[in-house]
């Protein structure tokens, strides 16, 4: 494990990082096969930069945990 702290990244990030449009990031997030995304404020919400990372290893297999 690093030191460095686990980003967050924003939905432009993530959809240029997994090619994904948006609206098959958002099918996937609710068919358990991509990472949920974190709030960071009331209207603001982002993705762990290390689950995007664990999605990108294997993004055929990837189910969420929380699912």
């Amino acid at each position: 494990m690093t030191d460095t702290p686990d980003r967050i990244l924003r939905l432009n990030t993530v959809l240029d990082r997994t090619g994904l449009s948006r609206s098959t990031l958002y099918r996937k997030i609710e068919a358990g096969t991509f990472p949920r995304q974190v709030r960071i404020a009331e209207r603001c919400a982002g993705w762990r930069e290390s689950a995007i990372l664990e999605w990108l290893k294997n993004p055929m297999f990837y189910q969420s945990e929380d699912c």
